[in-house]
Parts: C-alpha cells; sequence; structure tokens
C-alpha cells in the first residue's frame, strides 16, 4: 500500500505501532454458512436463532455463556448521561431470566478520572496522541479497546461491545454461536458498494469482499481471544481510512464501523447477523423481542402521531438536544399515534432518571 501517511508516522513515534502483534488466522469453521439474517416480516424476532446452522456451532441446551458489557465513553456531559441511563438499565435487567450479561466496564478513553468512577466500573485509559483523531472522536474507540484489554482483567470468555446510546429492554442472551460472534446488521454498511474502495485495505488474496459483515463493532459478542486479535487491526486499518480522502469522505461518520468490519474479515473472522440484536426508533416500531433499543436517530411526531422526520416535531426526543446537559426529569410522553417503540423509549428514559441519585449532576 506505499508508504505510511504523515498521521500515522506521528502515530508511530509515539510508540503505539501495532504492526508486530501476531495477528494469527483465526479460519473459522464452515465459513460456507454465509451471512445468515434471521427476523421475520413484521419486524418481530419469533424465529429459531439456529435454523441453517452447523450443530457444532449450535448452543447446548442450558449452558450459560456469561458476557462482560463493555462500551467506550468520554468525559462530556453528552456521553455521561447515557452511559448513566445505559448502566441503570444493565443492573435490571442482569440477573433477568434469560440474560447472561456478566460484569460491567465503562472504558473511559479521556485520560483522567472524572465523576462517576465511583457510579459505575470504569478502566480509564488513554485517548490517541492529539490531532490523530482529526476530529473524529469515534477514532479513539478501537485504540481504548486495545489498551482495555492489555490492561484488565476480564473473567468472561466473551465480551459485548455496546455504545452509551443502548438501552436493554430484554434479557440479553448470549447470540453468539460457537466460534462465530454475533452482531447487528446495518443497512448502510455496504462493502459490495464501495469494492474499489475496500480493495485498499483488504486485497484480493484474501477473498471476495462479500467476506466482510454489513456491522459495526457494536453491538456484537464476542470471544475475547478473538477481539484481542481483532482490536489492533481495526485500529490500523481506521486510522489508514482517516487518513485516506477518498475512503474518509464515502464512509463520514460511519468509517470506523467499516474498519472493524473489514478488520474482522481481515482476521478471517464473521458474524452470525441477528437483526433482533437491536430496534431502532422511530423506524422500528416496536420492541417486541428485540434486546437493544439504540437511539440514535431523533423521534419528531405531530400532536397527531405522525412522522415528521427531517423536521422539527411538535413533540420529538433527540439525544442531541442534551449535548451540554442531562434530559430534565420526566420528559413528556408521545402524543397518541406514537408506535410503542418510541413510548417505551421515553419511558425507560424517564424511569432511569427518576431513580438515579444526582441526576443533574453533569
Amino acid at each position: 500500500m506505499g508508504q505510511a501517511s504523515p498521521p500515522v508516522l506521528i502515530f508511530l513515534a509515539f510508540g503505539f505501532f501495532f504492526a508486530t502483534y501476531n495477528l494469527v488466522s483465526m479460519i473459522m469453521h464452515n465459513r460456507s454458512i454465509g451471512k445468515s439474517v434471521y427476523d421475520d416480516l413484521d419486524g418481530e424476532a419469533s424465529f429459531d436463532p439456529v435454523i441453517q446452522m452447523p450443530e457444532e456451532l449450535k448452543k447446548p441446551k442450558n449452558a450459560k455463556m456469561p458476557f462482560h458489557v463493555a462500551l467506550t465513553a468520554t468525559d462530556a456531559p453528552y456521553s455521561k448521561w447515557q452511559c448513566r441511563i445505559m448502566y441503570y438499565w444493565y443492573k435490571k435487567k442482569k440477573d433477568l431470566s434469560g440474560s447472561e450479561m456478566g460484569g460491567f466496564t465503562r472504558i473511559l478513553h479521556s485520560g483522567k478520572p472524572d465523576n462517576l468512577m465511583d457510579e459505575m466500573p470504569t478502566v480509564v485509559v488513554d485517548p490517541l496522541p492529539a490531532g490523530l483523531d482529526r476530529g473524529y472522536i469515534v477514532l479513539n474507540r478501537p485504540w481504548a479497546f486495545v489498551q482495555w484489554l492489555k490492561k484488565a482483567t476480564i473473567e468472561e470468555e466473551y465480551i459485548l461491545m455496546a455504545e452509551p446510546d443502548h438501552i436493554f429492554v430484554n434479557p440479553l442472551p448470549n447470540l453468539a454461536r460457537g466460534g462465530m460472534p454475533a452482531a447487528f446488521p446495518f443497512f448502510y454498511i455496504e462493502p459490495v458498494k464501495f469494492e474499489d474502495i475496500i480493495r485498499k485495505y483488504y486485497p484480493e488474496e484474501k477473498g471476495p469482499v462479500t467476506n466482510i459483515d454489513p456491522i459495526g463493532n457494536s453491538p456484537v459478542i464476542i470471544k475475547k481471544e478473538f477481539l484481542e486479535k481483532i482490536a489492533p487491526t481495526w485500529m490500523d486499518v481506521s486510522l489508514k481510512m482517516k487518513n485516506n480522502t477518498e475512503t474518509d469522505k464515502a464512509f463520514g461518520w460511519v468509517l470506523e464501523m467499516y474498519a472493524y468490519a473489514v478488520a474482522a474479515a481481515l482476521n478471517d473472522v464473521q458474524h452470525v447477523l441477528r437483526k433482533d440484536f437491536m430496534l431502532q426508533p422511530p423506524w422500528d416500531l416496536n420492541t417486541g423481542n428485540f434486546f437493544i433499543i439504540h437511539y440514535t436517530y431523533g423521534c419528531d411526531y405531530n400532536l397527531k402521531g405522525q412522522l415528521t422526520y427531517g423536521k422539527i416535531g411538535e413533540w420529538r426526543f433527540d439525544k442531541r438536544s442534551y449535548l451540554r446537559a442531562p434530559p430534565p426529569k420526566n420528559l413528556p410522553l408521545p402524543p397518541p399515534g406514537v408506535p410503542e417503540s418510541v413510548v417505551t423509549l421515553v419511558k425507560m428514559v424517564n424511569e432511569a432518571t427518576a431513580n438515579i441519585p444526582n441526576w443533574d449532576t453533569e
């Protein structure tokens, strides 16, 4: 791929070069399975999650496979209040029937402790060297995981990579099967569409671009040993993508997601794709049997309960309305006619803010 670009050289100067990592090939059994995606036409997750999967990948009945919940975060108010709500619902769902959630860690990549250290288990790691993220804060995510995996003692064999704007709406089991991690398929991650760009990072000798799953790093449940191998590659690919003008323009705010998908494929890791892993209001209308609410999209409605997406509604909930301070307690509920998923989201936010001590603390 030619000589290293200037930002990467800067990074190497800081001593964080990971090319020496032994990226051992993790050839997964039964790669011919393909990318089976499980859901039904109504968006409900009422399916046999192991249909079309080889017997050796089926989870033994009644076997417990706990996973560690890990999310990366900053010390900004916007990140903090989301983490607090996420942690509240983790504690509420963790010990319910059907859950296989184990321990929890907030990976704080601001380089110094903050005022939530005593509220939730937190490990402080360093941010990237100044200027290396070029204003793209999530570029710190793979570097945060590299550091955490090296310094932390993680009892569980599996790890869930989660994000602050996730809410556990139902108890989450370990969706991974055998050696295959589980991930949510994103419609806007399209490796085949960008094959010319992808080939800059995924050479033809590795196989077809269809080997790359349409995913990001979160939500993903994965074996710790696999993540330890993928994370340095993920970081390296992220930096190279960000430093390439064509790639940066094409992938934009989802660049780091593409980098994870490519890094996994470079390490011969493919994922079981689970649409029931997560719902995203306002597009998913019901919580049903989904496990996580991802409230990344704004929810705007008129007073008749009609969606006005792209136009600020007479009623709205959008996390970006609270960049500098947490949302107030007891947010107004949506008007009649708004989908159940949005109503449930606001109710869960309200319950959390009503019960978290010192909620208004930034």
